[in-house]
């Protein structure tokens, strides 16, 4: 179902977080379950795999996650701040000792100039220490923005450590 990198990117993180006894989360827009399906598509995922969130709309980011709107309003669903605030939120209503989370543009329309297609933002949240993120604009189309945000998501979960520290 998935391209060969990204299961073994999967299969990697579903490995590391086994050994270690963490949980993972995943609050996802652009990837409308992507990430989650990536992982549970790893046979024996479901002792590290703790729940994922699909919150395409700004309302379910709130609901949710407890997005504020006004983050929403002030800054745009696709922004640092928002993906910092589902990778919190994802924290806060799970019991994952690690959460991911990704707002974009996947396109084919949607984009500005501010924004342009291909561009997202992923969050990390821990249970010690502050949320990290990152913007990225990837090119392609609508399924290759899509793929390309798995896979970085993936690789933001495998640098993550529930301390708070990055590798």
């Amino acid at each position: 179902m998935f391209p060969e990198h990204i299961r073994q990117l999967a299969a990697s993180l579903i490995a590391e977080y086994e050994q270690t006894g963490y949980m993972v989360a995943s609050a996802e827009s652009c990837t409308g379950g992507l990430i989650a399906g990536a992982l549970t598509d790893i046979a024996g995922s479901s002792t590290v795999v703790e729940r994922g969130f699909v919150t395409y709309s700004n309302v379910a980011k709130s609901e949710m996650l407890g997005v504020p709107p006004s983050l929403i309003h002030a800054h745009g669903a696709v922004s640092a701040e928002v993906a910092v605030a589902m990778a919190v939120g994802a924290l806060a209503k799970s019991k994952a000792d690690v959460t991911v989370a990704v707002t974009g543009v996947a396109g084919p329309g949607g984009g500005s100039p501010e924004k342009p297609v291909g561009r997202v933002y992923i969050a990390t949240a821990v249970r010690r220490g502050a949320a990290k993120h990152k913007e990225y604009t990837f090119p392609g189309d609508r399924e290759a923005v899509r793929l390309a945000t798995v896979q970085a998501a993936l690789e933001r979960l495998i640098a993550a450590r529930p301390d708070g520290s990055m590798r």
